[in-house]
Order: C-alpha cells, then structure tokens, then sequence
C-alpha cells in the first residue's frame, strides 16, 4: 500500500446471532470502507466467516469491528487465524 505499511490478513469465524441480522451485508460495507479485500460467508453452523486482508490497520480495524458487528447481531466469540497475505483481489464480496 502506498503508506508503506505492511498488508495482514485475517481468517475469522465468528458465533453467536450473526445470521440473518444482516452481519455479511454490514461486513462488506465495513470492509469496502477500510479499503480491505475479502470476502465473507455463512457457515452451515451458524457462524460466519470473514478472510480479510490489507493494510495492518485497516484489517485490525476490520477484526474490531466485527467484534461487535452491525447493531442486531450478537458475537459471543470470534476465533481469528492470523495468515500471511496471499494477494487477495481487490474488493470484498459477500461468497
């Protein structure tokens, strides 16, 4: 990235009500707005899981963010598997 700073990326799986509150849709903005790319998913157990990658700022912002995530989910746990970058394309999409 342009700042020099190094780019991160991070694989979560978050649980807790983050189904059907809009938790993909939300992650997606957040993400286009930190300028991460990545994607995001339900899973068939009811988590969803986040692959982000960029700057380490934005993607430490990313992971904060979905601590928390959009104003009707509940995140009771978030598991992150820090990864080294592999040159995700540009973009974020809901998989």
């Amino acid at each position: 990235m342009s700042d020099g700073e190094g780019l991160s990326r991070a694989h979560l799986r978050i649980a807790g009500r983050v189904q059907g509150v809009g938790f993909r849709y939300a992650t997606m903005l957040e993400a286009e707005a930190r300028n991460v790319s990545g994607w995001v998913r339900n899973l068939a157990d009811g988590r969803v899981e986040v692959v982000a990658e960029g700057t380490a700022s934005a993607v430490q912002s990313l992971v904060a963010w979905c601590r928390s995530g959009p104003r009707h989910a509940r995140v009771y746990d978030v598991d992150i598997a820090w990864e080294s970058p592999c040159d995700e394309p540009p973009g974020f999409h809901v998989a």
